[in-house]
């Protein structure tokens, strides 16, 4: 815990943050497992006649309590499936066993458009949606297209995509004037482009930070090609272990990437007594999660619940379409969280400095490279 840390009541920044970017809910309650995940249906209970139509979703391993972005996307699509004035069925996926199974689970109950949340079920969405063309998918975290080469490899999948190495960087810079010890380190869940692109945008704006401030800051955990990895995305003792060993690096800024791993983060600063902070990804995990809000410095944001949303209405209003949406800065798709606890001990030029530094990125004299970059 931080031995001199301040609890500031009022004047929290609100940072790049919208209130939709921000907006987290009480997490879904958990069901008993039905099938190969946990299945329920979501009901607003609709004053008008329930519609015909049904919205579901599947998510990863994670699970839809993760405080990250299987609960973002659930929360989209529920939005909307209670504005569509109809139920949404939601699959919880217990491994990756499951995602196959599950599809094949929500296309025999007539689903008209599914969401599937995560690039690590990019291969299975793309082979229910070749088999099932008159079924609308959404595909968080991938560009339905496994060789990247600008040709979707199903014609009836819209990736919602989010260039988050922007905010990511935002983060970077901001956690190199916040260190103490000269040492920010960063881990993740598993090598998937959807996790390296939080590290890259960590490392880059770090090391921006560093070259234009003339100071000796250090990033570990991941130097741009090859990281630590917990090797899944649970929150276990191979994510508190990983966490432990940046920690050793002297560092006292983690950024964890991947849902429920940061879990391990707080386990090892609490037991270590570090006087170090934490970065969440995807929610504001101050929200989400109180039990982070004495090491939360800020989350980076993607906005799926927004748009996860948008392309669950457009299935149910006959609108759909299969154009690619990407998050960023500028469409305010992804973003950074306010400081929360700790807007008292950043430094008084912080502030503008990250608006300049948005500024820059946005107009590109600011480059952050990222496989979402073009």
């Amino acid at each position: 815990m931080r031995n001199t840390r301040r609890v500031v009541a009022g004047g929290i920044m609100a940072l790049m943050a919208t209130a939709s970017l921000a907006a987290c809910g009480d997490a879904p309650e958990e069901e008993e497992p039905s099938g190969s995940g946990s299945e329920s249906s979501e009901s607003s209970e609709p004053t008008e006649e329930a519609s015909d139509f049904l919205p579901c979703i599947v998510s990863d391993a994670g699970g839809f309590d993760d405080k990250s972005f299987n609960q973002l996307g659930f929360e989209g699509a529920t939005r909307a499936a209670e504005e569509l004035g109809t139920e949404l069925k939601a699959v919880e996926s217990n491994s990756e066993n499951d995602y196959a199974p599950n599809l094949e689970s929500l296309v025999a109950e007539g689903c008209n458009v599914i969401v599937t949340v995560g690039f690590a079920l990019s291969a299975a969405t793309v082979e229910s949606a070749t088999a099932n063309p008159d079924i609308n998918y959404v595909l968080i975290d991938d560009a339905a297209d496994n060789d990247f080469d600008g040709t979707k490899d199903a014609d009836n999948v819209k990736p919602l995509l989010y260039n988050t190495a922007e905010a990511a960087f935002l983060a970077g810079y901001a956690a190199a004037d916040f260190t103490k010890t000269g040492v920010v380190g960063t881990y993740g869940g598993m090598e998937f482009p959807t996790v390296t692109i939080f590290m890259d945008g960590f490392k880059q704006g770090a090391d921006y930070y560093a070259e234009t401030k003339g100071k000796d800051v250090k990033v570990v955990g991941w130097d741009g090609k090859t990281g630590s990895f917990t090797g899944g995305f649970e929150a276990n003792e191979a994510a508190t272990s990983t966490a432990r060993r940046i920690l050793d690096q002297d560092a006292d800024v983690i950024l964890p990437v991947g849902g429920p791993i940061y879990q391990g983060a707080l386990t090892a600063i609490e037991d270590s007594g570090a006087d170090a902070v934490m970065l969440g990804v995807d929610a504001d995990v101050y929200e989400t999660d109180p039990n982070t809000q004495d090491v939360i410095l800020t989350s980076i944001l993607k906005g799926m619940e927004v748009s996860t949303y948008e392309a669950v209405m457009a299935a149910g209003e006959d609108s759909f379409d299969t154009e690619a949406y990407v998050g960023t800065l500028e469409n305010e798709g992804v973003g950074i969280a306010p400081f929360h606890n700790f807007e008292g001990e950043i430094s008084e030029t912080l502030a503008a400095e990250l608006e300049e530094v948005k500024a820059g990125i946005i107009d590109g004299s600011i480059e952050v490279t990222s496989y979402l970059a073009e």
